[in-house]
């Protein structure tokens, strides 16, 4: 794929060689579904008493090298990728900085599922990042190495984060031929209004996924979302959802259900915040 030929850019900010290569197997799928080129991109942090010129003196040595490595993945994959090393004040200023200087369509994150900290959700890059992005954002949990995907889980919500996160999904069903479970949870006290909805919403979702060949629904009981989503998430390599904010005041960037399932969730996650 050439420059010419890409409809938008995906920006994989990258931190060293283990989170690239778990990222960057997803962004190439992603990339070559939607005809995206992708922007690698790694930010070098730079202490006040230190000019942004001089940049180079803190490096660690080995930046320029994930950058490459990750930039080849992408070529050797045929998709159209450059790599950038940036130096900043902050890694979260300057992702969301080059992103919308860039004029980024997407931003593919990746998160290791640490416990949260006070006040701190995902990360501090990656809450601010969240916060900032002009763009749509997907962070993906890479705790495990990616392995096949043979079977996906999209548990499906209200709003626009639910459909980035059933779009995510598809890309990766149509490059790895995957079958996908669609999931909906409702209460047991749920009415009939209730339950239609959540009908309605399990047929858009499937409509969504476009030309995906194996597709389920399934709308299930529970009192408790997270944890359904959660158990039913061990017969599938991964879960895509929707981030469920809360309170933007806040910026309780995932909410409950979300977090819960980002932290817990077999496989890898994949947590969609379509862009506001």
């Amino acid at each position: 794929m050439t420059a010419a030929d890409s409809t938008g850019t995906l920006m994989v900010p990258v931190a060293n060689r283990e989170t690239a290569d778990r990222q960057m197997d997803s962004a190439v799928d992603i990339a070559r579904d939607r005809g995206l080129s992708l922007l690698v991109w790694h930010v070098v942090e730079v202490p006040p008493q230190v000019p942004l010129s001089e940049g180079e003196k803190v490096m660690e040595g080995d930046e320029h090298d994930v950058v490459e490595y990750a930039e080849n993945l992408g070529e050797d994959a045929g998709v159209d990728t450059e790599g950038t090393v940036q130096f900043a004040r902050d890694v979260a200023d300057g992702v969301v900085g080059a992103a919308e200087e860039r004029d980024v369509d997407l931003i593919l994150m990746g998160w290791r599922g640490r416990p949260p900290r006070k006040k701190v959700v995902l990360g501090s890059h990656l809450d601010r990042v969240l916060r900032d992005a002009s763009c749509d954002v997907v962070v993906k949990r890479i705790r495990e190495p990616t392995s096949d995907l043979d079977s996906l889980l999209v548990s499906v919500g209200e709003g626009p984060h639910t459909y980035l996160a059933t779009d995510t999904a598809g890309s990766l069903a149509r490059r790895h031929d995957a079958a996908v479970e669609l999931l909906r949870v409702v209460s047991p006290d749920a009415d009939d209004d209730e339950r239609d909805r959540g009908r309605d919403l399990l047929d858009d979702a499937a409509e969504a996924l476009g030309d995906v060949a194996d597709v389920e629904t399934s709308l299930v009981e529970s009192d408790h979302v997270a944890g359904e989503v959660t158990d039913r998430s061990t017969r599938h390599d991964a879960t895509f959802l929707g981030s469920t904010e809360k309170n933007v005041v806040e910026r309780a960037f995932l909410g409950d259900v979300s977090d819960d399932v980002g932290r817990h969730a077999a496989g890898a996650v994949y947590i969609a915040q379509r862009s506001r």
